[in-house]
């Protein structure tokens, strides 16, 4: 397996990251934390209890507005490299998955199905696994995501984040139809720079807290930029490939959780692309950046 460690830039209590599979160690400090959250209230998250519906309804139909231009605000790589990106996972199959991972994987064969696909197209991806202790109001955690690292010719270097699950870091409790309608409008998988991921954030996160606000319900530590921010901020190893698995009993494990994942995937994705197709012009440019890529084979040899 070739892996570097490295650390993300930000500050210090930023540091960490939860994922698809906790770690015992921040599967137990969560589990302390939603406890210790509901038994005593607010549990040091931030505390706006108001029955004020007019300006919190208020409040979200100007987040929503901030939505649609941080999606058009995009780099001419970002929106390219989102392109392959959504060719190459409507281009992954079941079979695929398998050939990633024999074992059950929580999801991560996709991942890493991905980034095979990516680097046989030239880019500089790997999966991020990234981990971080609690501290204070941000319990400690674990998170698994991909970046494509986009050298200049000046020698410097840029680093993209992928996040495959975008929208589940910001499903919360009871969520009014207007949160439900930004958190639907947010892209399906994420795909651009950690200073437009942090827009983002803090959207999702004045808006979750005006949609609890509805519900006097205060806005949980889980759900706090703080760690949100954690999520994409923290030490990480970058992992290219997998340890060799013997392939011979490939088929004998049950990946159902990830291949209903890659089909809920999929038709998500497909279901936003069309949509884009309609809000936009129609245009040769538009017709050559939505072509789905000539189908990668996770079987092509190196």
């Amino acid at each position: 397996m070739d892996c570097r460690v490295c650390i993300a830039g930000g500050d210090v209590w930023m540091r960490g990251q939860i994922g698809g599979a906790l770690s015992h160690e921040s599967e137990h400090d969560l589990a302390l934390m939603v406890s210790d959250f509901w038994e005593n209230g607010s549990a040091g998250a931030e505390s706006w209890c108001s029955s004020d519906s007019d300006s919190a309804l208020s409040d979200l139909a100007h987040l929503a507005d901030k939505i649609p231009f941080y999606k058009c605000s995009v780099a001419q790589y970002e929106n390219d490299l989102a392109s392959v990106v959504h060719s190459l996972i409507l281009s992954i199959t079941e079979k695929d998955l398998h050939l990633v991972k024999s074992d059950p994987c929580n999801a991560s064969c996709l991942k890493f199905s991905l980034v095979k696909l990516l680097r046989l197209s030239g880019y500089d991806a790997a999966v991020c696994s990234a981990r971080w202790q609690g501290s204070g109001k941000v319990p400690g955690g674990d998170h698994e995501y991909i970046d494509v690292v986009n050298h200049s010719s000046t020698g410097s270097s840029e680093r993209l984040i992928i996040d495959i699950d975008f929208r589940s870091h910001f499903e919360i409790a009871r969520a009014v139809q207007s949160y439900d309608r930004i958190l639907n409008s947010l892209p399906v998988v994420y795909v651009g720079s950690l200073t437009r991921l942090k827009q983002f954030l803090q959207v999702m996160v004045d808006a979750a807290r005006s949609s609890l606000k509805q519900n006097s319900m205060p806005l949980p530590p889980w759900r706090s930029l703080a760690y949100l921010q954690a999520k994409w901020q923290s030490p990480y190893q970058r992992q290219f490939n997998l340890d060799e698995q013997n392939f011979n009993s490939a088929f004998s494990f049950d990946h159902k959780q990830c291949s209903g994942h890659l089909k809920m995937l999929q038709s998500l994705l497909q279901s936003e692309i069309e949509a884009d197709r309609l809000l936009k012009p129609i245009s040769n440019d538009n017709i050559r950046r939505h072509k789905p890529a000539r189908r990668h084979s996770l079987f092509r040899t190196l």
